[in-house]
This record gives C-alpha cells, structure tokens and sequence, in this order.
C-alpha cells in the first residue's frame, strides 16, 4: 500500500471530528400575504372628501417578518422558517389603503406625493398582530389619529382611534402544540381584517 502523503494527513486532520453533512434537513422558508380584503366596493359620494394615507408605523417588535405566537406572561415566539412576504406593517398599511378606497367613504385615497389636494390626513401605527394557541385566537390592532389640515395650514385633529379584530384559530395543532402555520397566517388576515371594519365604522361616524 503506497502511504498517504504529509501533506494529505495535514489537510485531513481538522475534518476528523466533525461532519461535512448538516445536522438538521434544509428547510424552506413559507411566506404568506396579509391582505384582508372588503367584501365588496360602496360607491363615493360626490362630496366625499379625498383623504391622505401618510403611512402605518410599526410598533416595537412589528417590524420583523416572521409569524408572531404569543404565549403566557406576554412571551412571544417568532417563526423564522413561516413569515409575512413583507414586513407586516408595510401589508396592513396596502390592506387599509385598498379597504378605506372600496368603503365609499372617500373620493380618493393617496399617498404621499400624489398631486390631489386632501382635505384629510390618516397617520397610525401597527400595536399588535400575532396568533394565540392558549386562547384560540388571532389578534391585530392599530392606532390611527384622523387630521383635518387648517386655512392656516396646521393640522387639527378629529379623532384618535384604537380599532381592535380577532378571529378563531383551528383547534388542529402540530407535534409542538401549535398551530399550522398557515392557519395561524389565515387568522391573523381575518383579524387585520375585523380590525379594518371596526376602523371603518370609526371613520364613518367622523367624516361627514
């Protein structure tokens, strides 16, 4: 048998207590879309004013993608391989944007840099949207202040709302107790969702 060369045994030293095989399968990240959706468009009035929708913030610990599980004690579990296909805040801030132009509420809704004047202005912020095992529910919440820009060109404010949603989990669970991810991701539209209408009845009841 022709010995090994120095060299060879050099190189193969370091690799002899470890394995160039990974440890655990690979697994593929699922990415899900949050977009609730109004069930159907009511028309404008021709005196509906046109609103300004500056954007929705992303409270603390929001602005990560992965699907949010809140257990006991406020503990929050992130599923890094199930997440948003966007950082939630930017989807919820699409979904309110679509459902507040189909509530026939107002002419128009813009964004910043659009050239249409407004006479109203919708800023916010994303508080909460996670799934809860122990509970069998979904939750989502915003903060929403409505402006009305002055003669002076200073705003006032009309209204500070904090509209809230849930809906229901399926009892189904996986081997670790929780909930599939795709039904967790389901809820947690249907969630957004209710909280959108609850806004919505908000606004309704301001804007005349």
């Amino acid at each position: 048998m022709t010995p090994m060369p120095r060299r060879a045994l050099l190189l193969l030293a370091p690799l002899a207590g470890c394995s160039v095989l990974p440890d655990r399968p690979f697994q593929e990240t699922r990415r899900f879309s949050l977009a609730p959706e109004r069930p159907r468009r009511d028309p404008a009035s021709p005196r509906a004013p046109v609103l300004l929708l500056r954007g929705l913030r992303a409270a603390p610990g929001l602005d990560a993608r992965g699907l949010r599980l809140a257990g006991p004690g406020d503990q929050v579990e992130l599923e890094y391989w199930n997440e948003w296909a966007a950082p939630p805040a930017e989807l919820a801030e699409e979904a309110l944007r679509r459902w507040l132009a189909a509530s026939g509420i107002f002419a128009a809704v813009t964004l910043p840099g659009s050239r249409l004047p407004a006479a109203l202005v919708l800023e916010g912020e994303l508080v909460r949207l996670q799934a809860e095992p122990a509970t069998g529910l979904a939750r989502a919440a915003l903060s929403v202040l409505l402006l009305r820009e002055g003669a002076d060109g200073q705003p006032r404010i009309l209204g500070q709302f904090l509209p809230e949603g849930t809906a229901p989990i399926p009892a189904e669970r996986t081997r670790e107790g929780k909930p599939a991810a795709a039904d967790a991701a389901a809820a947690m539209n249907a969630a957004l969702g209710a909280a959108l209408a609850a806004l919505e009845r908000e606004l309704r009841g301001v804007v005349r």
